[in-house]
């Protein structure tokens, strides 16, 4: 039983994130339906469909929703609203294509700019509820907008005083499993310069980098509309957001050099080296992880740089002994690709060792 309340836990903290988004959507659920039904709003359905619509895992995020999903229905209402007390209709074949006139503009507006796609729902709203529930075109019109501004007040302020979640401090998580990513998949790709590695292979070890690189980009748009609307502080997330992508394009390099193996000789005397810069890029990157994590002091990059030296020094006493001459053209292209990968990745790891300076600040 202990080992099972031990896991739980460990699986509790591990989905924090997760637990507080969820706890913060039954909050606004029943806030919004319990403020419909207080100021007796026809259809509280829709004010508690947007809180959850509107209620997203960051501050920066809600904003974006509740400004996206405001403008769509005040758009979708006029216009749904003016097309039906302007254009008369009664029949059924009336209604069709009043619809059809409804929908096909705001479509193709929606596809468009899809932050507009409410817009098309609410006018249709708009003009079908009158002929379930018997009122005018206009006060369906104002019933659409008043239930999803209860909606989206109630999610908006649930957001923000419910369990807040800056979308900052997710950037300091989803940065933190990018970079340990990028470690696992560099010590990867180093060792199979011994027996070389198709793209199959590839792709698998680098699994889950650029889905996080996609996170960690819109996280970076969320962030900077925080900053924007003065609800969080801090250094400006631009830099670690390039540099993560940097180091993502250094391994995509590192990788298409490791698709034939070095020849025997080359590996022997290339093996320590390569051990040593694998062992030094992991570490840092780790550390980096660590320090970004918990806030603290950024990790030394001193270390690569003499792992790096001590490779370019061997490489240079094979060139002059002559054993690269002897390769294969598309072999030796490799070789000197990866060598100028390293070389690119150790200025990045000394950008990210700036960036994670900037973030030193314990997280709060």
């Amino acid at each position: 039983m202990t080992v099972f309340t031990r896991r739980l836990s460990r699986l509790l903290r591990s989905r924090r994130a997760q637990l507080a988004l969820a706890f913060r959507v039954t909050i606004a659920a029943a806030g919004a339906y319990a403020i419909a039904t207080a100021i007796h709003l026809r259809l509280p359905l829709w004010a508690v469909l947007t809180s959850l619509i509107v209620t997203q895992m960051s501050v920066g995020r809600s904003l974006k929703a509740t400004r996206d999903y405001m403008f769509g229905t005040i758009g979708g209402a006029i216009y749904g609203g003016a097309i039906a007390v302007l254009i008369p209709h009664s029949g059924e074949i009336e209604l069709l294509g009043l619809l059809v006139l409804a929908v096909a503009p705001l479509a193709f507006i929606a596809a468009i700019n899809p932050s507009l796609n409410a817009a098309t729902v609410t006018a249709v709203i708009v003009l079908l509820v009158p002929t379930m529930s018997h009122v005018d075109p206009f006060a369906s019109a104002i019933d659409r907008v008043m239930e999803v501004t209860v909606g989206a007040l109630t999610g908006l302020l649930v957001t923000f005083f419910v369990l807040p979640s800056r979308a900052r401090s997710q950037i300091r998580i989803t940065s933190t499993r990018t970079l340990e990513l990028i470690a696992a998949a560099f010590a990867k790709l180093l060792a199979g310069l011994t027996h070389g590695l198709d793209n199959e292979a590839l792709h698998r070890i680098q699994d889950g980098i650029g889905k996080a690189q996609v996170e960690l980009n819109a996280l970076g748009a969320e962030a900077e509309r925080e900053r924007a609307a003065h609800l969080s502080r801090g250094p400006d997330t631009g830099p670690l957001l390039r540099t993560t992508l940097r180091l993502r394009h250094d391994l995509v390099m590192i990788g298409r050099a490791c698709l034939v193996a070095l020849p025997s000789d080359l590996q022997a005397r290339l093996a320590t080296p390569l051990d040593n810069v694998s062992g030094a890029v992991v570490t840092f990157l780790r550390s980096a992880a660590a320090s970004l994590r918990n806030g603290g002091p950024s990790p030394s990059p001193a270390p690569i740089d003499e792992a790096l030296q001590s490779y370019a020094a061997e490489v240079a006493e094979l060139r002059r002994e002559g054993l690269i001459r002897v390769l294969p053209g598309d072999a030796a292209e490799r070789f000197f690709a990866l060598g100028f990968a390293l070389e690119q990745m150790r200025q990045n790891l000394n950008d990210l060792s700036r960036c994670v300076a900037e973030w030193s600040e314990p997280p709060s």
